[in-house]
């Protein structure tokens, strides 16, 4: 398993972070989001998701990762 942190943009509330976290558990990403500090945490198996799923699940939330 590997741990990760990524800069977010564009979530303006709680429900946002939600919304994040959801669709990437729905992919098998262990996930946590602050919207007030812009960061998202992953913990995720490489042999199954890669970084750029990450990426893609996170913009089809309507949100950025960086």
């Amino acid at each position: 398993m590997v741990k990760k942190t990524f800069k977010v943009t564009g979530m303006d509330c709680t429900s946002c972070a939600m919304l994040i976290e959801s669709d990437l558990e729905d992919v098998g990403v262990k996930a946590s989001c602050n919207y007030a500090r812009e960061i998202l945490e992953v913990e995720y198996d490489e042999q199954k998701v890669s970084e750029d799923k990450l990426k893609e699940v996170v913009k089809s939330s309507g949100y950025d990762l960086t």
